[in-house]
């Protein structure tokens, strides 16, 4: 997962396409032939550049972010599409969009999509997912799965705007713990809602990276899991170690449970 953040900070202006493109081509050469997926743009007003105009916002995670703000600027979304999809002739890479929260979200990011591919000529198949990282696009999954070839979970966000609950906010630490219930549901109704098309969807965020919280997510039907590289052998040892049958039980009992502390126990057993 590439975060295109990073080709935007502390810059007055926006990379141009040429630059993007040049910088994704490198990045796609060093993978050695292993997929790329290239999120767009993710900032908000919590997080502004210098290059994209933003007024400030009283409560900026529920603001202009994300693909809000990309299709608010047509042109800087229409360079970085087209930078993309030129790599995408020579690499295999995937387009991602963050914070969908509606199917006329989507379309119009796909729209731009198709836009871009018209400018460059590249007919070279190219997937385009979407981030999960709000309650309406889990509860829409399954109209949003229609359109998008793969879903990726942000449980870290999914879990802050499900509870209520800011992220970085001790006060509110015991609603960010998870796995609570209430995300796995939505982790449940987004697997169920991608399976109506047979999509995949993966899971990034800090669950993704807490064994007792992988287990429970494939027994939801999770298939891949995004995390720090020393956190994979713990989780891959604890996959390893539990049937999927099992993993699916435990994960049913989960969706049931008074809180993240009691969800975890669902697996405890499992575990050792």
């Amino acid at each position: 997962l590439l975060r295109t953040e990073f080709l935007f900070l502390d810059r007055p202006e926006i990379p141009s396409e040429e630059e993007q493109a040049q910088t994704l081509t490198e990045i796609a050469r060093a993978l050695g032939g292993r997929p790329l997926i290239v999120r767009t743009l993710d900032v908000g007003a919590d997080k502004p550049l210098p290059a994209v105009p933003m007024d400030p916002e009283q409560n900026p995670f529920l603001g202009r972010r994300g693909i809000r703000l990309s299709l608010e600027h047509p042109e800087l979304l229409a360079t970085q599409l087209r930078a993309v999809i030129r790599v995408a002739a020579e690499h295999p890479i995937k387009i991602m969009f963050p914070m969908v929260a509606t199917a006329a979200e989507l379309e119009a990011a796909l729209a731009a999509v198709a836009q871009a591919r018209a400018a460059t000529g590249v007919d070279a198949p190219i997937e385009v997912g979407i981030m999960v990282e709000v309650p309406s696009a889990a509860l829409e999954a399954e109209q949003l799965a229609a359109s998008a070839d793969f879903f990726s979970i942000g449980t870290n966000d999914l879990t802050q705007y499900t509870m209520a609950a800011e992220r970085g906010n001790e006060l509110v630490g015991d609603l960010l713990a998870g796995p609570q219930p209430a995300v796995l549901r939505l982790v449940q109704a987004t697997v169920a809602g991608a399976r109506a098309h047979h999509r995949w969807v993966g899971v990034c965020g800090e669950l993704a990276g807490d064994p007792a919280a992988a287990l429970l997510l494939v027994g939801l039907g999770v298939r891949e899991l995004s995390m720090a590289p020393p956190l994979v052998p713990e989780v891959k040892q604890a996959l390893r170690s539990v049937a999927l049958g099992d993993a699916e039980d435990a994960a049913v009992r989960a969706l049931s449970a008074r809180d993240s502390a009691r969800a975890r126990l669902c697996v405890a057993d499992l575990l050792g």
